[in-house]
C-alpha cells in the first residue's frame, strides 16, 4: 500500500498509521523455521522508557490477528526469506520506533527503526481528510501562498513549506523532544503523540522560544541586528535546518506569518493537514473582556490595546472526540507568541466552529481567538469637563480572511467559517453574532495577563 512518504528526502523507512507495511528478512538457516515462527514476537517500542502500561512498546504475535493495542503483525516463509506485514494501530503515537523480533528461547533481534507518522488517507485516523484534492493542497503540496498587506489592500508573497525535504523530518520530530512535556515526563508525552490534538498544542508552544528551546525567537522592534529581518524568510527549511543543527539554539527572528509559515511545515511533515490564514483588521485582546480598549486623555495621548493590519495563524484538520458533537474538522493554532495559556506561550487548537457560534468554554483558548476575529473596538475620550464619551465599532476587526485556493494560485476567503455578518438572522429569531457570550470568558478563560503593548508594529503592520 502506497505511503505518500516517497516523497520524504530521509533515509531510512517512512510510514502511516493504520496501514500495513512489510519486512523481509533474508536467513542462512531455516531449521524448524515455521515452528519457531509460530511462537515468536514482534515488538514495537518509541520513546526513551517505552512500557507496554503507556502504549509505548507494543507487542504482536506472528499469526496476523489485531492485537489489544490496535496493532498486528503476520509472518510468510518462502524459502530462506521471512516476510513480516506489520500494520500500526490507527491510533498509534507517532515518533521514531524500533522494531525486534523474539524467539521461544527469549532471544531478540533488532530488525532496525522506522518512523511513523499520522495517515489522512486511513479512515480511521483521527486526521482522515476524505477529499484527495484536499489531501494534496494540505498535506502533500509543498509550496503555498501568504497573505498580508491590509483589509483594503491585500498583498501575497511565495512560501516554501518544503516539509519533505532533507532534515525536515528529523527536525520536527527533534522539536516533539525538546518540548517541556517531553523533558518533564518523557513516556507519558510519547504515549500521547497518539493524538493530534496534543501533538498540535505542543507545535503551537515550540515553534516560538518563549518557554522552552523552540525554533524562532520573535522581533517587532524594526532592529534585526544579530539575525534575519522577517521579511526576508522565503521559507521554512534553512530555519528547521539551522534550529536542529544549531543543536536547538533559536532561530533569529521571526513575525506572524514566519511563525505559522514553520508551523504548517512541521505539521505536514508529521501528517496533519494544515492550512496558512491570514485574518485582517486582527484583534489582540490582552484581558479577555473581547473588547479593544482605546482611551483618548484630554491631552490627546493614546492608552490602548491593539488591532493588527494582518495576522497569521493555522488551522489543522482533525476530529475532536473530546469536546461534543460538531466540533471536527478544521482547528484554529497559533505558535506566534501573544498571550500565555496554561501558563506558556501556546494557542489553540480550538475549533472553527466553536469561533463562529461564540463558545467561549470550547478548549482551547477559544475567547481569544474569538477575540481576534469579532471584538468591539471601543475608543474612549476623556473631555475637558470631566465627562467621559465612548465610541463603539462593531464591524471593523476581522476581515477577508484568507487561505490560498485548493489546486491554484488564488485567495479563498473563509471569513463566513469564523463569523455571522453583523445583525445577521440566525434561525427563526434574530440573534447577532454571538457577543452576548462574553460573559463566559472569565469563567472559562480566567484573566489573561497583559504585555506591554508599546512596541511598534511589524511591516506592514503584522503581528
Amino acid at each position: 500500500m502506497d505511503h505518500h512518504t516517497e516523497v520524504f528526502r530521509e533515509d531510512g523507512l517512512i510510514v502511516r498509521r493504520g496501514q500495513p507495511f512489510i519486512i523481509t528478512l533474508d536467513l542462512t538457516s531455516t531449521t524448524n523455521l515455521q515452528q519457531k515462527l509460530n511462537k515468536s514476537k514482534l515488538s514495537a517500542q518509541t520513546g526513551p522508557s517505552p512500557a507496554a502500561s503507556s502504549g509505548t512498546k507494543i507487542s504482536m504475535g506472528l499469526n496476523g490477528e489485531k492485537e489489544d493495542s490496535g496493532w498486528s503483525a503476520a509472518a510468510s516463509l518462502k524459502g530462506n526469506t521471512i516476510s513480516l506485514k506489520v500494520c500500526p494501530s490507527p491510533s498509534a503515537s507517532i515518533g521514531k520506533y524500533s522494531l525486534a523480533l523474539s524467539d521461544p528461547s527469549k532471544q531478540e533481534a533488532d530488525l532496525g527503526k522506522f518512523v511513523l507518522l499520522f495517515n489522512p488517507w486511513c479512515p480511521d485516523d483521527t486526521v482522515y481528510m476524505e477529499k484527495k484534492e484536499e489531501r494534496e493542497e494540505y498535506v502533500l503540496s509543498q509550496d503555498g501562498i501568504i497573505y498580508g498587506g491590509d483589509a483594503k489592500n491585500i498583498t501575497h508573497w511565495a512560501w516554501n513549506f518544503g516539509q519533505f525535504e532533507s532534515g525536515v523530518l528529523k527536525a520536527s520530530l527533534k522539536i516533539l523532544n525538546e518540548s517541556l512535556q517531553h523533558k518533564k515526563n518523557a513516556d507519558k508525552d510519547c504515549s500521547k503523540r497518539n493524538d493530534p490534538i496534543y501533538v498540535t498544542r505542543v507545535l503551537s508552544a515550540m515553534v516560538n522560544a518563549n518557554d522552552d528551546s523552540g525554533v524562532l525567537s520573535g522581533r517587532w522592534s524594526g532592529n534585526y541586528d544579530g539575525g534575519v529581518d522577517p521579511s526576508k524568510w522565503t521559507g521554512s527549511v534553512e530555519i528547521l535546518r539551522q534550529w536542529h543543527d544549531s543543536n536547538c539554539k533559536s532561530v533569529r527572528y521571526g513575525q506572524c506569518w514566519v511563525f505559522a509559515g514553520v508551523g504548517c511545515t512541521v505539521a505536514r511533515a508529521l501528517g496533519i493537514p494544515c492550512r496558512l490564514i491570514t485574518n485582517f483588521e486582527s484583534a489582540h485582546d490582552t484581558n479577555g473582556d473581547l473588547k479593544i480598549e482605546t482611551y483618548v486623555r484630554e491631552d490627546g495621548r493614546m492608552v490602548k490595546e491593539s488591532v493588527w493590519n494582518f495576522h497569521c495563524w493555522l488551522e489543522s484538520w482533525m476530529k475532536r472526540p473530546d469536546l461534543k458533537p460538531g466540533y471536527d474538522g478544521w482547528q484554529v493554532s497559533d505558535p506566534t507568541p501573544q498571550e500565555p495559556s496554561e501558563g506558556v506561550m501556546c494557542c489553540g487548537p480550538v475549533p472553527v466552529k466553536a469561533i463562529k457560534i461564540g463558545d467561549l468554554t470550547c478548549q482551547y483558548d477559544a475567547a481569544f481567538v474569538y477575540a481576534e476575529v469579532n471584538a468591539d473596538i471601543i475608543t474612549t475620550f476623556k473631555l475637558y469637563d470631566g465627562l467621559e464619551r465612548n465610541v463603539v465599532n462593531k464591524i471593523t476587526v476581522g476581515q477577508n480572511i484568507s487561505t490560498k485556493s485548493i489546486g491554484k494560485d488564488a485567495r479563498e476567503d473563509v471569513t463566513h467559517l469564523y463569523k455571522y455578518e453583523e445583525g445577521k438572522l440566525l434561525g427563526k429569531s434574530v440573534i447577532y453574532p454571538p457577543r452576548e457570550n462574553k460573559a463566559l470568558c472569565a469563567l472559562s478563560q480566567g484573566k489573561l495577563h497583559d504585555q506591554d503593548l508599546d512596541q511598534p508594529a511589524g511591516p506592514l503592520g503584522a503581528y
